[in-house]
């Protein structure tokens, strides 16, 4: 089973590029082994059952979104070219552990490449940094839309949707590749084996028989300047669209306007909570068992994108009537 080409690609070249740095200060093992979920090795294949079952309703579910939005050219709008971002964004990271994560419970394959590995850190950490930066843009589009309705259609025009696409890409980019070099730099001469059913950067950091103190603190930097400064976008965002539908005179243009913002502030939630709560969970809840951790790791993985298709597809009127009309014709 195979990681996504792109992702592929980006790992190989990193781990490739520094193989020839023959160097004394460290060393890499040639593969690190998954144990999956500790103290649930028996429960494996039961597991991946509904693992498995929250992939398919995921990738129907966003390829479902893709195809309506290129189908339909009423669609073919900021909103719903940002809701494509998104879709892609969700569906990347899932995609680069799942087969992997499978291929530990049905066929207890625990080995994995130090280039698949770094593979898998990239996809995680560079969308998850990307799918933040699409929420701000979509809460951009919707500041516009409800606070200057008049000049969204000049404001986000395909151009500029498209370089605000390539800003969030390129973001997420450069601010993983100082991860995965300093996970490459460190010493592992500890142990190989990671207690989780894919490479999570900090256990895997973890392993390095090294002063770890400069990922550690990147770490913090990185999420301070991708999370803490995106939620204080979004809020901003959001503080200037509720000032501007409560001063509009009437209660069902209040209620109708709000409710062009429900799907996406829906999304958020299922997007920052689950983050937040595994980030503390991590940091605070040493009293937990381990395979409650990886399971929520897992779960956070998984589930948003599964749920994000459903809540567009409830909530967006207009994607209702296109994916009616489809199944009508």
């Amino acid at each position: 089973m195979q990681e996504t080409p792109f992702c592929l690609s980006v790992g190989n070249l990193l781990s490739y590029s520094m193989s020839d740095s023959n160097s004394t200060d460290f060393t890499n093992p040639s593969t690190f082994i998954l144990l999956g979920i500790p103290g649930l090795e028996a429960a494996h294949v039961w597991i991946s059952i509904p693992f498995c079952a929250i992939y398919v309703i995921a990738i129907l579910g966003n390829f479902t979104i893709l195809f309506i939005v290129k189908r339909e050219p009423s669609l073919h709008g900021p909103m719903y070219y940002f809701l494509c971002m998104l879709v892609v964004a969700d569906v990347v990271p899932s995609t680069a552990v799942l087969p992997k994560m499978l291929s530990i419970f049905w066929f207890n394959s625990r080995e994995i490449n130090f280039g698949a590995c770094l593979t898998q850190m990239f996809c995680l950490l560079s969308f998850s940094a990307m799918h933040s930066g699409i929420l701000v843009a979509m809460a951009f589009d919707r500041y516009v839309a409800i606070c200057d309705p008049l000049r969204h259609s000049t404001t986000l025009t395909n151009p500029v949707v498209a370089k605000i696409g390539l800003a969030v890409v390129l973001r997420g980019i450069m601010l993983v590749l100082p991860y995965l070099f300093l996970a490459r730099r460190w010493p592992y001469c500890r142990t190989n084996i990671i207690p989780y059913t894919y490479c999570k950067h900090i256990a895997v950091v973890k392993l390095a028989c090294a002063d770890i103190r400069i990922s550690s603190y990147y770490s913090l930097a990185v999420a301070f300047l991708v999370t803490g400064v995106d939620v204080f976008c979004i809020a901003v965002s959001y503080i200037q669209i509720l000032r501007a539908i409560f001063s509009l005179p009437t209660k069902d243009a209040r209620l109708k306007t709000f409710g062009t913002c429900g799907s996406h502030l829906c999304v958020i939630l299922g997007s920052y909570i689950p983050h937040l709560f595994s980030a503390l969970t991590e940091r605070f809840g040493h009293n937990m068992a381990l395979h409650f951790h990886v399971l929520m790791n897992n779960m956070y993985l998984l589930v948003p994108p599964m749920l994000n298709p459903i809540i567009y597809g409830v909530r967006s009127q207009q994607i209702r009537d296109s994916l009616l009309q489809l199944f009508t014709h």
